[in-house]
């Protein structure tokens, strides 16, 4: 990186020093008519009629490591955000503890966050994960790098209806599922939620079962119906001829690959006439897996 970008990197986006001769408020000036970007190597503008200012945004991004055409695609409130503004939300993030390199993948994956009122919508979610999930200030940064859409859903009508919901379930351990599965909590309950269990209904598991069985494996909540469920379940009960207590024992069936794991050992097994229980077949390891048909076939 340049001296001028490495300037520009520490002293407009990623300081938290407040001082009216900073180089941000320098860079922030509309006055200036010079910036130190201009020298910089990825400032190559691609239309005469670009503002400066605007120039300067999109290096900001790009220096960030964030694609700055896909995040002004996907948000164009960022078309006239100012510079001061991203900087602010910068500068609060990193008062809750997220790192320089950590903004590269939270804002590429939710740019909506680089133009959020801190105060109705970032402040909100990080009171959130303190009060309702008890989430202690230094591990905020491990929740959002899990989880960055967590920044950008609001707190009233998703995240406390969400935990709400899956404590009725079950999930009563909060620090799991804010460590291990804070995806679930940005999961719509209407049309996520509900519909993976009425589809395991719909298999023939009770909704007693069904709901064991997330809570064994939570990630049963985020797989699709029609790319995963469906051509797993239909494999597993024409192919393999299997029962739903086989699911029931071991719903992480549907967390392995069909192509690559579910499909070659089967056909394996069927190959050397063995017979193992289905967690056995998926979990092990190949060598371990080999193991167990040369013990049942010498």
């Amino acid at each position: 990186m340049s001296s001028a970008a490495t300037s520009f990197h520490s002293c407009l986006c990623f300081s938290v020093q407040k001082s009216s001769s900073s180089c941000s408020d320098q860079l922030l000036s509309t006055t200036k008519p010079k910036s130190i970007l201009q020298k910089n190597p990825l400032y190559q503008p691609t239309h005469k009629n670009i503002s400066l200012q605007f120039k300067e945004k999109i290096l900001c991004l790009e220096i960030m490591g964030v694609d700055s055409g896909k995040a002004l695609s996907q948000n164009p409130c960022l078309h006239t955000a100012s510079l001061h503004a991203i900087h602010s939300i910068i500068t609060f993030l990193q008062s809750k503890g997220l790192y320089q390199k950590d903004f590269a993948r939270i804002f590429g994956m939710c740019p909506t966050i680089l133009t959020s009122d801190i105060k109705s919508e970032l402040n909100p979610v990080f009171n959130f994960l303190s009060k309702d999930l008890r989430i202690p200030e230094q591990n905020f940064r491990k929740v959002i790098n899990k989880c960055p859409r967590l920044l950008i859903c609001s707190v009233k009508d998703q995240l406390k209806p969400t935990l709400f919901y899956l404590q009725r379930l079950g999930f009563t351990d909060v620090h799991h599922l804010s460590y291990q599965d804070p995806i679930l909590l940005v999961s719509s309950v209407q049309n996520t939620l509900i519909p993976k269990l009425h589809y395991l209904v719909s298999l023939g598991f009770s909704t007693t079962e069904a709901v064991q069985m997330t809570l064994r494996c939570p990630g049963l909540f985020t797989f699709s119906i029609q790319n995963n469920f469906k051509p797993k379940f239909d494999y597993f009960s024409q192919q393999m001829e299997g029962q739903l207590d086989e699911l029931k024992d071991f719903p992480q069936y549907f967390a392995f690959s069909l192509d690559k794991r579910i499909k070659p050992r089967h056909i394996q097994l069927v190959q050397t006439g063995v017979s193992i229980p289905l967690s056995l077949m998926l979990k092990t390891t190949d060598e371990e897996f080999n193991d167990l048909i040369r013990q049942q076939t010498g």
